[in-house]
C-alpha cells in the first residue's frame, strides 16, 4: 500500500540535493502521464539514460483464468540517473510531463532511497529467525533480517499483524508491508 505525503524539508540539514551536476550522475524522479511508466523506460533506455521503474508483481483472477501483471509501484513516476546535460534529453521524451520539484528546484534522490525501491521491490519471504522484543505503534525500528535488512521505518499495528512503514520522504511516498516481528529491532 502507498500513500502519498507531503515534502518535507530541512536545509540546514542539508536533506536535499537541488541541482544537477555537470559531471557526477544523481536520482531523480520523472513525472509521466497516467499510464505511461513503461513506454518511458524504453525510451530512455534508448536514449541511453538510465533510468528505474520499481515495477509490483500482481496476480488477478478472471472468470477463467489467473494472469499475473507487473504494475508501477509508483504510479505516474520513473527514476532517472542523470547529469546535467542530459536533463533536456529526458524532458523532450515522449509522456514525460515534467521533473519532480521542490519549490523551483530539482529534486535529486538519495542513492539510499533508490536502494531500498530496489530491496521493497525484490522482497521475498524472510527464512531468518530473531529474537522478539517488545514494540508499541509509532516505535521507530529496523529490520535486521532479508533482502531489506538496515531499512528503517515506524511500526503501525493493523489487525493483530505487525506493519513496518518505510518513509521515502524525498520522493513523497511511504511504503507500508508486513514484516515478521521477529525480524524487528527496536531504535533507541
Amino acid at each position: 500500500m502507498i500513500e502519498r505525503k507531503p515534502l518535507k524539508s530541512n536545509p540546514e540539514k542539508g536533506e536535499f540535493e537541488n541541482h544537477l551536476d555537470e559531471v557526477v550522475p544523481k536520482w531523480f524522479a520523472v513525472y509521466t502521464r497516467y499510464k505511461s511508466e513503461k513506454v518511458v523506460q524504453n525510451l530512455l533506455g534508448k536514449k541511453e539514460i538510465e533510468n528505474y521503474l520499481p515495477l509490483q508483481r500482481i496476480t488477478r483472477r478472471y472468470t477463467r483464468k489467473i494472469k499475473t501483471h507487473n504494475i508501477p509501484l509508483i504510479s505516474c513516476y520513473i527514476f532517472v540517473k542523470i547529469t546535467k546535460g542530459e536533463y533536456v534529453k529526458v524532458l523532450e521524451t515522449e509522456n514525460v510531463v515534467n521533473f519532480l520539484k521542490f519549490s523551483k528546484n530539482l529534486l535529486s534522490i538519495p542513492e539510499e532511497e533508490i536502494e531500498i525501491l530496489k530491496r521493497v521491490v525484490g522482497d521475498g519471504e524472510f527464512e531468518i529467525e530473531a529474537e522478539p522484543g517488545v514494540f508499541h505503534e509509532g516505535d521507530e525500528v529496523e529490520i535486521i533480517g532479508g533482502k531489506l535488512t538496515g531499512i528503517k521505518g515506524r511500526l503501525v499495528e493493523k489487525q493483530g499483524k505487525k506493519q513496518m512503514v518505510i518513509e521515502l520522504e524525498n520522493v513523497g511516498y511511504s511504503l507500508r508491508m508486513n514484516v515478521d516481528i521477529s525480524l524487528l529491532r527496536k531504535i533507541v
